[in-house]
Protein backbone atom coordinates (compact mmCIF):
# COMPACT_ATOMS: atom_id res chain seq x y z
CA UNK A 1 0.00 0.00 0.00
CA UNK A 2 1.38 3.41 -0.95
CA UNK A 3 1.75 5.83 1.96
CA UNK A 4 -0.20 9.07 1.73
CA UNK A 5 1.68 12.21 0.81
CA UNK A 6 2.63 14.58 3.60
CA UNK A 7 0.87 17.88 2.90
CA UNK A 8 2.54 21.09 4.04
CA UNK A 9 0.66 24.38 4.16
CA UNK A 10 2.51 27.69 4.48
CA UNK A 11 0.30 30.52 5.72
CA UNK A 12 0.54 33.91 3.99
CA UNK A 13 -0.90 37.22 5.19
CA UNK A 14 -0.37 40.92 4.57
CA UNK A 15 2.90 42.01 6.19
CA UNK A 16 4.43 38.52 6.25
CA UNK A 17 8.22 38.56 6.17
CA UNK A 18 9.18 37.20 2.76
CA UNK A 19 12.05 34.90 3.70
CA UNK A 20 10.10 33.48 6.65
CA UNK A 21 7.74 31.92 4.12
CA UNK A 22 9.93 31.57 1.03
CA UNK A 23 12.85 29.89 2.86
CA UNK A 24 10.78 26.88 3.98
CA UNK A 25 8.98 26.96 0.62
CA UNK A 26 12.31 26.51 -1.19
CA UNK A 27 13.23 23.56 1.02
CA UNK A 28 9.88 21.79 0.82
CA UNK A 29 9.21 22.40 -2.87
CA UNK A 30 12.70 21.18 -3.78
CA UNK A 31 11.96 18.07 -1.73
CA UNK A 32 8.59 17.70 -3.48
CA UNK A 33 10.31 17.82 -6.86
CA UNK A 34 12.50 14.93 -5.73
CA UNK A 35 9.67 12.91 -4.14
CA UNK A 36 6.34 14.11 -5.57
CA UNK A 37 4.61 10.94 -4.44
CA UNK A 38 5.56 11.59 -0.81
CA UNK A 39 5.30 15.35 -0.29
CA UNK A 40 3.17 18.30 -1.38
CA UNK A 41 3.66 21.92 -0.29
CA UNK A 42 1.35 24.85 -0.97
CA UNK A 43 0.61 28.35 0.27
CA UNK A 44 -2.66 29.41 1.83
CA UNK A 45 -4.11 32.83 2.68
CA UNK A 46 -7.37 34.04 4.15
CA UNK A 47 -8.73 35.14 0.77
CA UNK A 48 -7.86 34.83 -2.92
CA UNK A 49 -6.56 38.41 -3.01
CA UNK A 50 -2.83 39.05 -3.46
CA UNK A 51 -0.84 39.25 -0.23
CA UNK A 52 1.54 42.20 0.14
CA UNK A 53 4.57 41.09 2.13
CA UNK A 54 6.64 43.11 4.60
CA UNK A 55 9.16 44.29 2.02
CA UNK A 56 6.68 44.82 -0.79
CA UNK A 57 6.68 41.47 -2.60
CA UNK A 58 3.15 40.54 -3.74
CA UNK A 59 2.13 36.87 -3.74
CA UNK A 60 -0.99 35.00 -4.81
CA UNK A 61 -1.54 32.05 -2.49
CA UNK A 62 -2.39 28.66 -3.96
CA UNK A 63 -5.55 28.39 -1.84
CA UNK A 64 -7.79 30.47 0.35
CA UNK A 65 -8.87 29.10 3.74
CA UNK A 66 -12.11 27.70 2.41
CA UNK A 67 -10.46 25.82 -0.44
CA UNK A 68 -7.31 24.55 1.26
CA UNK A 69 -6.75 20.77 1.38
CA UNK A 70 -6.20 19.04 4.70
CA UNK A 71 -2.77 19.90 6.11
CA UNK A 72 -0.31 17.61 7.91
CA UNK A 73 2.31 20.30 8.59
CA UNK A 74 1.46 23.97 9.08
CA UNK A 75 4.09 26.70 8.76
CA UNK A 76 3.23 30.08 10.31
CA UNK A 77 5.76 32.74 9.25
CA UNK A 78 6.35 36.02 11.05
CA UNK A 79 6.61 39.68 10.19
CA UNK A 80 4.87 42.85 11.28
CA UNK A 81 1.69 41.43 9.79
CA UNK A 82 1.41 38.99 12.70
CA UNK A 83 -0.20 41.82 14.71
CA UNK A 84 -3.04 41.80 12.20
CA UNK A 85 -3.32 38.02 12.37
CA UNK A 86 -3.72 37.97 16.15
CA UNK A 87 -6.45 40.61 15.84
CA UNK A 88 -8.35 38.39 13.37
CA UNK A 89 -10.51 35.87 15.30
CA UNK A 90 -11.54 33.97 12.17
CA UNK A 91 -7.95 33.41 11.09
CA UNK A 92 -6.89 32.43 14.62
CA UNK A 93 -9.74 29.91 14.73
CA UNK A 94 -8.59 28.41 11.43
CA UNK A 95 -5.00 28.14 12.68
CA UNK A 96 -6.16 26.55 15.95
CA UNK A 97 -8.42 24.02 14.23
CA UNK A 98 -5.88 23.20 11.54
CA UNK A 99 -3.02 22.79 14.01
CA UNK A 100 -5.07 20.40 16.15
CA UNK A 101 -5.12 17.91 13.27
CA UNK A 102 -1.49 18.41 12.18
CA UNK A 103 1.41 16.04 12.61
CA UNK A 104 3.75 19.04 12.98
CA UNK A 105 2.97 22.65 13.89
CA UNK A 106 5.73 25.14 13.07
CA UNK A 107 6.51 28.84 13.17
CA UNK A 108 9.25 31.06 11.86
CA UNK A 109 10.32 34.32 13.53
CA UNK A 110 7.37 36.13 15.11
CA UNK A 111 5.03 33.47 13.81
CA UNK A 112 5.47 32.17 17.37
CA UNK A 113 3.41 35.19 18.45
CA UNK A 114 0.55 33.85 16.33
CA UNK A 115 0.84 30.31 17.70
CA UNK A 116 0.67 31.69 21.23
CA UNK A 117 -2.41 33.72 20.39
CA UNK A 118 -4.08 30.79 18.63
CA UNK A 119 -3.14 28.37 21.38
CA UNK A 120 -0.80 25.65 20.04
CA UNK A 121 2.35 27.21 21.56
CA UNK A 122 0.93 27.86 25.02
CA UNK A 123 2.79 25.96 27.70
CA UNK A 124 5.54 24.98 25.23
CA UNK A 125 9.22 25.78 24.85
CA UNK A 126 9.56 28.12 21.87
CA UNK A 127 11.89 30.58 20.22
CA UNK A 128 11.31 33.61 18.04
CA UNK A 129 12.97 36.63 16.47
CA UNK A 130 15.58 38.02 18.87
CA UNK A 131 13.89 41.37 19.45
CA UNK A 132 10.53 39.70 20.17
CA UNK A 133 11.87 37.42 22.90
CA UNK A 134 11.16 39.89 25.79
CA UNK A 135 7.62 40.47 24.48
CA UNK A 136 6.78 36.77 24.33
CA UNK A 137 8.40 36.09 27.70
CA UNK A 138 6.31 38.88 29.22
CA UNK A 139 3.06 37.17 28.17
CA UNK A 140 3.84 34.25 30.46
CA UNK A 141 2.02 31.97 28.02
CA UNK A 142 5.01 29.88 26.92
CA UNK A 143 6.78 27.45 29.23
CA UNK A 144 10.05 29.02 28.08
CA UNK A 145 11.13 31.41 25.34
CA UNK A 146 14.61 30.29 24.32
CA UNK A 147 17.35 32.65 23.18
CA UNK A 148 20.33 31.71 21.01
CA UNK A 149 18.88 28.65 19.21
CA UNK A 150 18.05 28.44 15.51
CA UNK A 151 15.01 26.27 16.21
CA UNK A 152 13.38 24.65 19.23
CA UNK A 153 11.25 21.50 19.33
CA UNK A 154 8.66 20.74 22.00
CA UNK A 155 6.58 17.72 21.08
CA UNK A 156 5.11 18.30 17.64
CA UNK A 157 5.65 22.06 17.87
CA UNK A 158 8.80 23.46 16.21
CA UNK A 159 9.60 27.17 16.30
CA UNK A 160 12.44 28.85 14.45
CA UNK A 161 14.25 32.05 15.29
CA UNK A 162 14.31 34.98 12.88
CA UNK A 163 13.96 35.03 9.12
CA UNK A 164 16.71 32.78 7.68
CA UNK A 165 16.35 30.33 10.58
CA UNK A 166 13.24 29.02 8.87
CA UNK A 167 15.51 27.29 6.33
CA UNK A 168 17.33 25.45 9.11
CA UNK A 169 14.04 24.44 10.71
CA UNK A 170 12.60 23.22 7.41
CA UNK A 171 15.68 21.11 6.67
CA UNK A 172 15.58 19.59 10.17
CA UNK A 173 11.89 18.83 9.75
CA UNK A 174 12.57 17.21 6.39
CA UNK A 175 14.93 14.87 8.23
CA UNK A 176 12.12 13.94 10.61
CA UNK A 177 9.60 13.39 7.83
CA UNK A 178 12.03 11.29 5.77
CA UNK A 179 15.62 10.82 6.95
CA UNK A 180 18.81 12.78 7.44
CA UNK A 181 20.29 11.56 4.15
CA UNK A 182 17.39 13.00 2.14
CA UNK A 183 17.53 16.27 4.08
CA UNK A 184 21.27 16.52 3.35
CA UNK A 185 20.55 15.89 -0.34
CA UNK A 186 18.07 18.77 -0.44
CA UNK A 187 20.46 20.98 1.52
CA UNK A 188 23.08 20.26 -1.16
CA UNK A 189 20.65 20.93 -4.01
CA UNK A 190 19.76 24.38 -2.68
CA UNK A 191 23.45 25.02 -1.83
CA UNK A 192 22.65 25.91 1.75
CA UNK A 193 26.06 26.14 3.38
CA UNK A 194 26.08 29.52 5.16
CA UNK A 195 29.36 31.39 5.15
CA UNK A 196 28.33 35.03 5.67
CA UNK A 197 30.92 37.67 4.77
CA UNK A 198 30.52 39.43 8.11
CA UNK A 199 30.29 38.17 11.67
CA UNK A 200 26.97 38.54 13.45
CA UNK A 201 26.42 41.50 15.76
CA UNK A 202 26.40 40.31 19.35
Amino acid sequence: MTAARTVIGILLFDGVEELDAVGPWEVFRTAEAARPDALHCFTVAETAAAVTCANGMRILADHDLAGAPAIDVIVVPGGEGTHGVIANPALLDWIRETAAACRWVTSVCTGARVLLAAGPARGKRITTYHSAIPELRATGEAAEVVDGERWVQDGNLVSAAGVSAGIDMALWLLGQLFDAAFAREIQHVIEYDPAPPYGAVA
